[in-house]
């Protein structure tokens, strides 16, 4: 690596000279899953690359995802072996290889509601996921008996199941992971910059050179001039290629956010009900339940989840359990686009494969769409493939393979030491173990920050263990540059409490203002913004909307040093 990988205030400026200087390799525009996984994969084949993003990472599809590193198990109904073989490939990749820090296993349970044939059938698919997987990737897929169901997962519904089939997969944060995928593509010289946009593409000679731009921050327009560009725009492909050889037919997936108290489960659990599928995800300390599959015709931007997303929700997850959940108990919502690829428009979205697509519409330029957050890595490679053969540099093997994410090695010592480091620190094992978790060997910088400033260690949400340092740090590493960006997708807060955040937001602000440099002005404008932003999202879908008043009671602030329970 040529880099720590940090993603600051001059790491952005130091990019922008560059994109503005030089004539790159590649410049890759979309900052989602696909498009840093493209840039690390060209950076790491010695290519000169740059990325810009007209938002935040992750700010679209790429941050509302159901957090699962899967084969896909249902895909296996539909007979599509290969893209399941496919993602579980990828998945012991990550899990094992290159991401084992961001990466964990979750365990799932399928109820059985007949007693002979379902379970032949359920327990055979889930034999053959085991055998895509490869041997010991994770415990293999077990049958469990009435009395074994209840005991893992005793709030169903006694009359929802004969028995059951377990089977394992994995899961990590998507937006999260998206960032340490960034920051391993700038430790390996990518230049990156986000809240820059690609209005235009340049062309010469029927070849595209590169991309107009305009940074959001400056309100400067240039030119980046590049050997080949590549979008990575998923619903959006239509803003920079409106005429690409891809169509995508975006699909709306809806999830809500509960806390563990409101269902008695020790498993996830996958359920086929009588108006489609409902997947409880166990996610630290909170449920995931989704999700939806309906056809989006409006504009990207405006994607939102509704009262009757919510409802559906409720309803398929209410015939499994014994004690109904109720809309007040849900502590988050969110809504995003799947960029599917069609070629027949008279297809339901929910039957559109996962796989990706690549085109060329012209010389100098190729697009992908399509696919599965698990399988990035596999789809950047086969993109940059064609780029290399483009450019004839004979440069065709992909190293991403073997090349582990920031803050992935040194993990699996750090873990083993985690109640020393927590001694020697004077925090909770707790606290250390979920630093660790989120951010791997990089906690060290955590804990530094909280040498140096104990308050910093201090949790910023009554309803929360985030701490003052990972503002900070978010901030300083992490390539944030608006108190959303924060609170919706480094730390979670905005779907993880109960109002949005909103009790951290002066906190937060606060912070930020200390690492980049906010005025006073700045400071009011973003927390109108953020305040706007969640009212008109929780309108949405009837959830009322918090004081957007001063929320923030600082003496009522948990002020226990990193003292809280999870890992």
């Amino acid at each position: 690596m040529t880099s720590d990988g940090r993603l600051d205030d001059q790491a952005r400026s130091d990019s922008l000279h560059r994109m503005r200087s030089e004539t790159l390799d590649v410049l890759v525009v979309g900052g989602g899953i696909t498009g840093v996984g493209s840039a690390l994969d060209a950076a790491t084949r010695g290519l000169s690359v740059g990325l810009i993003e007209r938002g935040d990472l992750a700010a679209g599809t790429s941050s509302k995802s159901s957090k699962l590193i899967h084969g896909g198990i249902r895909y296996l109904e539909q007979l599509n072996i290969g893209l399941v073989r496919e993602a579980l490939r990828e998945r012991g990749i990550l899990l094992h290889r290159i991401a084992p820090h961001l990466v964990q296993p979750v365990s799932f349970l399928m109820p059985l509601r007949h007693r002979i044939w379902e379970r032949a059938y359920l327990g055979s698919g889930v034999m053959l996921y085991d055998r895509l997987g490869g041997a010991k990737q994770l415990p293999a897929g077990r049958h469990l008996s009435r009395s074994d169901v209840a005991t893992i997962a005793p709030g169903l519904r006694p009359d929802a199941y004969v028995g059951g089939v377990q089977f394992w997969d994995a899961q990590e944060d998507d937006a999260r992971f998206v960032t340490f995928v960034a920051r391993t593509a700038r430790a390996h010289g990518a230049a990156i910059a986000t809240q820059v946009t690609a209005q235009t593409l340049t062309i010469e000679n029927e070849r595209v050179t590169g991309v107009e731009a305009f940074d959001s921050e400056t309100g400067e327009h240039f030119t980046i001039r590049a050997r080949h560009v590549v979008t990575a725009l998923g619903a959006w492909t239509g803003d920079l290629l409106p005429h690409s050889a891809v169509k995508v037919r975006p699909s709306k997936g809806v999830h809500i956010v509960l806390p563990k108290s409101a269902i008695a489960m020790d498993t996830g659990l996958v359920a086929r009900t009588d108006t489609g599928l409902i997947f409880v995800i166990p996610w630290d300390d909170w449920w995931l339940v989704g999700d939806t599959d309906t056809e989006w015709n409006e504009e990207p931007d405006c994607v939102r989840a509704t009262r009757t997303d919510v409802n559906i929700l409720l309803s398929r997850l209410n015939s499994q359990l014994a004690t109904p959940v109720g809309a007040d108990q849900i502590v988050g919502v969110f809504a995003g686009l799947r960029p599917l690829v069609a070629a027949d428009s008279n297809t339901e979205t929910v039957q559109l494969s996962r796989e990706h697509a690549i085109s060329s519409l012209m010389p100098g330029i190729s697009a992908i769409s399509g696919g599965k957050f698990t399988t990035y890595r596999a789809m950047a490679a086969q993109l940059i493939d064609v780029v290399v053969a483009d450019l004839h540099l004979g440069l065709t093997e992909s190293h991403t393979a073997s090349t582990p994410l920031v803050g992935a090695e040194g993990f699996a010592q750090l873990w083993r030491s985690r109640r020393h480091i927590a001694i020697e620190r004077e925090l909770s094992v707790a606290c250390v173990e979920r630093l660790l978790r989120r951010y791997g060997a990089c906690a060290l910088e955590i804990f530094d920050l909280i040498d140096q400033d104990r308050e910093l260690a201090e949790s910023v949400h009554p309803e929360s263990h985030v701490t003052g340092a990972e503002i900070t740090y978010a901030c300083t590493h992490e390539s944030a540059r608006h108190l959303d960006d924060v609170l919706e997708r480094r730390t979670r807060l905005a779907i993880q409490t109960r109002d949005s955040g909103l009790a951290a937001v002066d906190r937060v602000a606060a912070l930020m203002q200390r690492s980049l440099g906010w005025g006073d002005d700045v400071v009011t404008e973003e927390i109108l913004r953020y305040r706007q932003l969640t009212a008109k999202q929780r309108q949405d879908f009837d959830i009322t909307a918090p004081s957007t008043g001063n929320t923030v009671d600082h003496n009522k602030r948990n002020t226990q040093p990193c003292m809280f329970k999870g890992g």
